[in-house]
């Protein structure tokens, strides 16, 4: 049974409910105020901030509760290897260990968790012989793991429900890339090219077989994925071998959604995502999360380049909030036209750091409903 948080702040005050609100803004509708959401923290903001600590707050789920945010909600499947390597230890060292994660990467880790990317040491799979038996063991389509409880999920997500809901349309190359590390993908579009699109082509009949079991008796309100490929630099693999081989995929998948209504689809892409965006948009994917300021551009370009074509949730700039209230007001008034516009939505750009102080995140939360809650921002700039 899953814990009762008592919300630290009242919910934003609203004529409309999250799910009315979160299509309507997704659209470029009118509504009654900014939907209301973060992406989340760093593990150690769990363990460092008083706020979260004192009131035993754990995880990105109780935060949601603690600061009443908006509710969304997505259903996903298994749409990637099954089963998964076992997690173990293989090696310890004073200040670090060494383990295989679940898709059989060798990672070293530091020894007190602290967040940071991991280095990998040894990826599962590097030639066509390895993915061949990786996938004969674990990437069966007949898999009963496979499977949706479509009935359950029918009960808890009634088409009555008051909330956003999301289908999760998992990974075509991002999760290929966690198979095969960063410069094993980069160097294997190069010397195993079939091997790779193997692999993408596995990754979208997993997650076809997957919709086509959910979406005929859910009533879904967007589409959602995952493709870490890009850095600061631009993407790992060429905006070739990206469109010629992952955005095809896509389309095909975006045919199933929009026979069932669906017309608003996101990726979760770090870095700098522009040199892929033409194809991502040609593929179907329409709305780019959590957007990294840092790592690409301010969210008024693109949605200014891409005229109604594009949407984005996140590009609250982490540096803006670790740099003080005057930053944080700062930046937040750039985002004010974007949020009127509509079709965009404003939360942190990844995951919270933990050099945020709880006081100026707590600022943030206040100076956001102030801005964007139901009474607005003035045009003169004064609250």
């Amino acid at each position: 049974m899953s814990r009762v948080i008592t919300p630290f702040r009242p919910k934003w005050a609203g004529k409309m409910t999250d799910r009315e609100r979160f299509n309507r803004q997704m659209h470029y509708q009118p509504v009654d105020r900014c939907f209301n959401m973060e992406f989340g923290y760093w593990e150690e903001n769990y363990r460092e901030w008083p706020l979260f600590v004192e009131n035993g707050i754990t995880n990105e789920s109780d935060a949601n509760a603690f600061f009443n945010f908006d509710r969304m909600a997505a259903v996903g499947g298994r749409v990637w290897m099954n089963p998964p390597f076992p997690h173990k230890v293989v090696r310890e060292t004073s200040n670090t260990l060494t383990i295989q994660n679940e898709d059989g990467l060798l990672a070293e880790l530091p020894k007190d968790r602290h967040d940071t990317i991991p280095h990998f040491t040894r990826p599962s799979v590097v030639t066509p012989e390895d993915w061949k038996r990786v996938k004969e063991e674990r990437f069966r389509r007949d898999d009963p793991a496979r499977k949706v409880d479509v009935e359950n999920l029918k009960q808890l997500f009634p088409p009555t429900r008051d909330f956003p809901l999301g289908v999760s349309c998992g990974s075509m190359i991002g999760k290929v890339r966690d198979m095969l590390t960063f410069e094993g993908l980069a160097y294997a579009t190069y010397d195993y090219p079939d091997m790779v699109e193997d692999m993408v082509e596995t990754s979208c009949l997993l997650v076809e077989d997957f919709l086509d079991q959910v979406l005929d008796p859910l009533d879904f309100d967007y589409a959602s994925g995952w493709e870490d490929i890009c850095f600061k630099n631009g993407p790992i693999v060429s905006v070739e071998f990206f469109n010629s081989v992952v955005v095809p995929r896509y389309k095909r998948i975006s045919r199933k959604l929009h026979a069932h209504g669906i017309d608003l689809w996101y990726t979760d892409c770090d870095g700098d995502v522009r040199p892929i965006l033409p194809g991502l948009i040609e593929g179907g994917i329409n709305c780019l999360f959590p957007f990294e300021v840092n790592g690409c551009t301010h969210p008024g370009a693109l949605l200014r380049q891409y005229d109604g074509a594009l949407r984005i949730m996140g590009g609250v700039d982490k540096i803006a909030l670790g740099s003080g209230q005057e930053a944080i007001r700062t930046y937040l008034e750039t985002l004010v036209p974007l949020v009127e516009r509509g079709g965009y939505i404003p939360f942190c750009d990844h995951r919270c750091p933990p050099n945020v102080k709880v006081e100026d995140y707590l600022y943030y939360l206040d100076l956001k409903e102030r801005m964007f809650g139901l009474g607005g921002y003035s045009r003169q700039g004064q609250l």
